[in-house]
């Protein structure tokens, strides 16, 4: 895979990070957990982190380890097959823990190459 099909699925996956970040600022789980289409939307944009990260060349992976590649392609996945069984409680919190350090590992990577 070319540096530059990484960079644009590297770009996919900044971008629906940044969504969930806009869509979610200001809330509190209270307000999150009501809100079924915000949910939804950022449902779908973790779908699309996912699904990029999964595409990610691995070699590049491997040069990229402060991103938990494992993990988010694993949520991914228990996102897809698991939808009427997703914890909010944990979306939330990765909203929360894990979303602001991905958007600043993903601008780190990016703005090298």
């Amino acid at each position: 895979m070319s540096k530059r099909d990484n960079d644009l699925l590297l770009e996919d996956m900044l971008e629906a990070a940044e969504k969930i970040e806009k869509y979610t600022v200001g809330y509190d789980f209270d307000k999150f957990s009501n809100e079924d289409k915000t949910i939804d939307a950022v449902i779908r944009n973790f779908e699309i982190i996912g699904e990029a990260a999964n595409r990610v060349d691995p070699d590049f992976k491997l040069e990229s380890p402060e991103i938990e590649w494992r993990k988010i392609t694993g949520f991914r996945n228990r996102l897809i097959h698991e939808y009427f069984g997703v914890d909010i409680e944990i979306l939330w919190q990765i909203i929360e823990d894990d979303i602001p350090d991905l958007i600043d590992y993903l601008k780190q990577i990016l703005n090298k190459n």
